[in-house]
């Protein structure tokens, strides 16, 4: 099988190339620019196409890569929304993804950023690199004793729920599906989960349900002073509610490891560069908001067994077997 992966970095390839040895029946070619319409064009002669959650397998796409006879898409990632299903399915394009690679290590980050907004650790950073001992600016409060509300309870949310008891909080989760692990947590209302929580951490998926999830209307009903996570999904987060709620001084900060409008910037390199977008420029004014850029994911595991598999879905899909990790319309 013959593999064109498109958008990759340096670390991508390191680790593919490390467990190809293992898969003697795959051969893979490797492109720098994301698949787009325009780039779809590139996959002929391959088998099949491997992406990412930033690019753009829309319609056009989808149509280029049947065109070109892809026969599978591999997503080396957990996310999907940003492919049209119904137009692979129609084509008999399987899509096949990595739902669970590392759910510790996004949920490590979750949480690095909410201390990181509560401490301040990034403004102390810069305080002490310039000589600048003195706390002016520097108070948190303890996340012992106070309410984490988790939204989403899969494999994320629920490692985010663990830590968060480890810390000493009261654990409050929504999610339609109860999750059996977290006996500890309080399973209640959106609405209860947003007027109850001190820190509230998003960990559910982009759906028609749940985009803009947090807007106007539901940052209302939060408490005062809560601190917001956000390493699920930029689309749950309405920027420009968010935007009017921190100059409301409604948060006491927010941690962003995803948001709108983050596709031209996502592993970029822009810092020669000035931001068309002024919603993401106000984003990065406020001092209470800490921004990442979608690196959740990023550790040595993650991406070892990002590339194992999706090699093992490879594998799957060339033997015509099945495997849970197929996504359908």
């Amino acid at each position: 099988m013959k593999i064109l992966f498109y958008d990759t970095k340096e670390y991508d390839r390191a680790s593919f190339d490390r467990q190809l040895p293992a898969y003697p029946d795959i051969t893979i070619d490797y492109l720098k620019t994301d698949l787009a319409p325009a780039t779809a064009k590139l996959a002929k002669g391959y088998d099949a196409v491997c992406a990412f959650v930033s690019s753009d397998i829309g319609t056009k796409t989808i149509d280029e890569l049947h065109q070109c006879g892809i026969s599978l898409i591999l997503m080396r990632c957990a996310g999907f929304n940003n492919v049209d299903l119904k137009q692979a399915a129609a084509y008999g394009i399987k899509v096949l993804r990595v739902p669970g690679y590392s759910p510790e290590a996004v949920a490590e980050h979750a949480m690095a950023l909410a201390l990181a907004v509560n401490r301040k650790l990034h403004k102390a950073y810069v305080k002490v690199r310039e000589n600048d001992f003195s706390l002016n600016g520097l108070l948190g409060f303890n996340f012992h004793q106070k309410t984490a509300g988790i939204v989403g309870t899969g494999k994320i949310g629920a490692a985010m729920a663990k830590i968060c008891h480890g810390f000493g909080m009261k654990v409050l989760a929504y999610d339609v599906y109860h999750n059996p692990e977290l006996d500890f947590a309080e399973y209640v209302s959106l609405d209860e989960l947003l007027k109850r929580s001190d820190l509230i951490s998003l960990h559910c998926p982009l759906t028609d349900d749940t985009y803009h999830l947090i807007n106007r209307d539901t940052i209302q009903k939060m408490k005062d002073g809560v601190i917001l996570v956000n390493t699920s999904r930029g689309g749950l987060v309405k920027t420009q509610d968010l935007v009017e709620g921190i100059r409301a001084r409604k948060f006491f900060g927010g941690g962003l490891d995803v948001y709108e409008e983050e596709t031209k910037n996502v592993f970029e390199d822009r810092s020669d560069e000035i931001l068309e977008n002024s919603t993401t420029a106000r984003l990065l004014s406020f001092p209470n908001v800490m921004i990442t850029s979608h690196q959740g994911f990023f550790t040595q595991e993650a991406l070892a067994a990002i590339s194992q598999t999706t090699l093992d879905n490879a594998v799957t899909f060339l033997k015509g077997g099945t495997t849970e990790n197929e996504v359908k319309a």
